[in-house]
């Protein structure tokens, strides 16, 4: 994982606005419907080329596919692993805020008997993996995108063990546990893909923290907590042998403009979080739910080798960030931790699900160009 002394470089979570023809592909091949699959190829290649590109020219220096070719940074995996047959339930509408606040629960969601916003398969059968090349497709693209475009890193996002676990029901084994050790066995050769092409691998975990709020929020903390262990265990089963510093792992509560008010703090999961054998966190840092938890590294110990990522710029809102609000927010952290354990990143991705547009296309590129703007100011003022 790259790291600077001279400068603070920048990231961001993974998923970016995909192009509106490649979107209408996506969907209609998560429907049922019939894709021309040499088409689909050919532009999912040319969309990676544009967004590394794009990433570069905006002043991005830690680059990725933006997941052209993902319909969702979690179910995609029904593509590549066996077991996924069956049709997971919706559960989001009896999360606690919701029942906080009905109406607006009632507003986001898409009124009943509407297209769901993507397919959520079950688990129905025994999970093995049952296609490899879907993973080599993404890195060879990557990497043909990456031609005579100067950055300083590259890394590329996967569905870790336990966001699998929490996104797809699981009908099919007897317990949790035997369910995610499952995936983790399956996944472990996409992670070794990722890596053994040179980039960083970026597990997606939002079940360590959003996964307090889907389907543990009738239990004790302690129980979550549990389940949180498990997922780090699974994940660390998954990625042996593979370096610490060429993997980064990524928190989320939701990437959604919502009230959190149920939110499970960074400093109760923190020391699980931890435990994962990897080098970066990137966390969510600057919604109006976490903006405070930067302060929590001024008690807490970080691993010497940890490599914190705080989201400096939101992926909620159309607010494009004042590049020094966005250096504020790096250099309070850094002043910390050290600045060379700091690297700025996004809340979370701004294409979580193709056709997803919470953020405009347009004000993603312009909220990626302030965190670089912001970051450089950062940068003069930490190492002048």
């Amino acid at each position: 994982m790259k790291r600077s002394t001279s400068r603070i470089l920048t990231t961001h979570t993974g998923s970016l606005p995909r192009p509106p023809d490649l979107v209408q592909a996506l969907v209609d091949l998560d429907d049922g419907k019939p894709v021309d699959a040499t088409m689909l190829a050919t532009r999912v290649k040319s969309a990676v080329a544009e967004a590394v590109r794009h990433q570069a020219d905006v002043g991005v220096d830690v680059v990725c596919d933006g997941e052209m070719g993902k319909m969702v940074y979690a179910t995609y995996v029904k593509e590549r692993l066996t077991g996924f047959e069956g049709e997971t339930q919706p559960f989001f509408r009896q999360s606690p805020e919701n029942i906080d606040f009905p109406e607006f629960a009632e507003r986001r969601f898409a009124p009943s008997g509407t297209r769901p916003l993507f397919k959520r398969p079950a688990c129905n059968g025994p999970i093995s993996l049952k296609n490899n090349q879907d993973v080599r497709t993404d890195i060879a693209n990557l990497k043909a995108g990456l031609q005579g475009v100067k950055v300083e890193d590259v890394f590329m996002s996967a569905a870790s063990p336990g966001v699998v676990g929490v996104f797809l029901a699981n009908e099919y084994y007897p317990t949790y546990e035997e369910y995610v050790h499952a995936i983790a066995a399956a996944m472990a050769d996409e992670y070794r893909a990722i890596t053994d092409a040179g980039f960083v691998l970026q597990l997606d975990c939002p079940d360590l923290a959003m996964g307090r709020n889907m389907g543990y929020a009738s239990r004790t903390q302690e129980e979550f907590l549990r389940f949180a262990e498990q997922n780090v265990e699974a994940l660390n089963e998954a990625i042996r042998g593979i370096p610490r510093e060429q993997v980064r792992i990524h928190l989320c509560w939701g990437n959604y403009e919502g009230p959190h008010n149920h939110d499970i703090p960074l400093r109760d999961i923190i020391n699980i979080v931890f435990k994962a054998n990897a080098a970066g966190i990137s966390f969510e840092a600057c919604n109006p739910r976490h903006d405070h938890e930067w302060a929590l590294f001024e008690t807490v110990k970080l691993p010497a080798d940890t490599l914190l990522i705080p989201g400096v710029i939101d992926s909620t809102n159309n607010f494009v960030e004042h590049p020094e609000v966005v250096a504020q927010r790096i250099t309070r952290l850094a002043k910390v931790v050290g600045p060379e354990r700091v690297m700025a990143g996004s809340d979370c991705g701004f294409g979580t699900f193709a056709g997803s547009n919470i953020v405009d296309a347009r004000i993603t590129w312009a909220k990626l160009a302030a965190m670089a703007e912001g970051a450089a100011i950062a940068s003069k003022a930490l190492y002048a």
